[in-house]
């Protein structure tokens, strides 16, 4: 994240120094649509990964005109003309975050998934819940491959006696492995019912193939006959076939050379971009979110209910961390001091932007995850970088044309007026 920050900041210095709006700066800085759109840009990474297929051109332009951005600028600088204490600030900011452990091995998991005679299903597999949601979206994937009810599904807590070596739950990659793991033993599974079903309902003379039988709303279907789930599956208990199965999955098409800084270390890359508007004191450098337009590539959600709230989450997160969350170290010892909540101010519900709007870029995933959906976990955080650089913008609204604020991170009232003082404005100077 720290890289990505400086970035932004480089892209945004050299949009004050131009006179140009940084928003112009950081889309003629975007990879290429497709290798030949006569852009003149790159569309590979410099470790020669391609960002194909790219739709962070479309995305930006679809929020840039969604949230109103050029409009709004116009109305903030009026307002700031006006204004001499208060002052707003806008900005519009992209991500495009790689989706893998960097480490190839950590790509992998395992799942079990067990049919019981009364139609249930019981799933354990690697990753770890811990509020995100990742049981309800396994059990989704396993209930949707079976065609099922939910709520004949349930997920049993992580443990190693049944699933060995799990990779750690982390880079984002939880529901991409685990999913698809899932989703392996619940279709050895469903082929195993469908030969049954194919048999016993379709028979030679319907011409019933294994191919033929979907399953779906709680039943089996086949040649204009159904059975229900339970009943197949009694059937199935009484002929011997095997009720559960193991799934495992690795991540395809990865690679990379340390030595030389080369290869594929990412399956996919998911996209986002975010416009944040903020207003700042410059008497006392406290400073307010107002606003905060999301837009999110999650390829095609699993649960938008849930990828709704990792959004909102992981920005406000980000938020803490780049405007309120001061680390201090003692001066000699070097312990850190700010080492709980009841130490520095973390978010809370009433830093939340007043309007708070969040829309999903539902869009399959051009690569074969589960369901084609795209991890959702940590790139929101990087949308969090169009709130410090929107309360830059404010700061920079007390200089001239080329104004370039040097404001730091966290970026607390006291950072703030430091910035305002470097910047040639001292507040105790103003005439209100």
């Amino acid at each position: 994240p720290q890289g990505a920050m400086a970035i932004e900041l480089i892209l945004d210095r050299i949009a004050r120094h131009q006179g140009l709006d940084p928003l112009d700066v950081r889309k003629a800085n975007l990879y290429a649509r497709h290798p030949d759109d006569g852009s003149g840009q790159g569309w590979e990474t410099p470790y020669g990964q391609p960002v194909q297929p790219n739709n962070l051109h479309e995305l930006i332009e679809s929020l840039e005109l969604r949230a109103a951005y050029r409009e709004r600028r116009r109305e903030i600088t009026d307002w700031n003309a006006r204004s001499p204490v208060l002052r707003r600030g806008i900005a519009l900011t992209p991500v495009k975050f790689g989706i893998a452990f960097n480490v190839k091995h950590f790509n992998q998991a395992g799942a079990l998934v067990h049919v019981y005679t009364d139609g249930s299903v019981l799933v354990n597999h690697g990753g770890t819940e811990m509020g995100q949601g990742l049981n309800t979206k396994v059990a989704q994937v396993v209930a949707h491959t079976l065609g099922i009810r939910l709520d004949r599904v349930r997920c049993t807590p992580t443990d190693t006696q049944k699933i060995a070596n799990t990779s750690a739950t982390a880079a984002s990659t939880g529901s991409d492995l685990n999913g698809k793991a899932a989703e392996q033993a619940a279709l050895r599974i469903r082929d195993r019912l469908a030969g049954l079903a194919a048999r016993l309902l379709g028979g030679e003379m319907l011409g019933g193939e294994i191919q033929d039988v979907r399953f779906e709303n709680d039943a089996v279907h086949v040649a204009g006959q159904n059975m229900g789930f339970e009943a197949l599956v009694q059937k199935a208990y009484m002929e011997r076939l095997q009720l559960w199965s193991d799934g495992f999955y690795a991540t395809p098409d990865l690679s990379w050379d340390r030595d030389a800084m080369r290869g594929r270390p990412f399956h996919y890359f998911a996209s986002g971009a975010a416009v944040s508007e903020v207003v700042v004191d410059i008497l006392t450098g406290e400073h307010r979110l107002l606003r905060a337009d999301l837009l999110q590539d999650v390829g095609q959600s699993l649960n938008p209910a849930l990828d709704r709230g990792q959004i909102e989450g992981a920005f406000m997160q980000g938020v803490g961390w780049l405007m309120t969350e001061e680390l201090v170290w003692h001066p000699t010892t070097g312990q850190l001091l700010t080492h709980a909540p009841s130490t520095y101010k973390i978010p809370t519900a009433t830093d939340c932007p007043p309007v708070f709007n969040v829309h999903l870029w539902d869009r399959p995933n051009a690569v074969d995850t589960v369901g084609r959906s795209k991890a959702v976990g940590e790139p929101p955080l990087l949308l969090a970088f169009s709130a410090w650089m929107a309360l830059r913008d404010a700061i920079a609204s007390t200089g001239g044309p080329n104004a370039d604020p040097p404001l730091t991170a966290p970026a607390t009232p006291e950072a703030v007026l430091r910035a305002l003082e470097r910047h040639g404005i001292e507040p105790a100077s103003l005439s209100v």
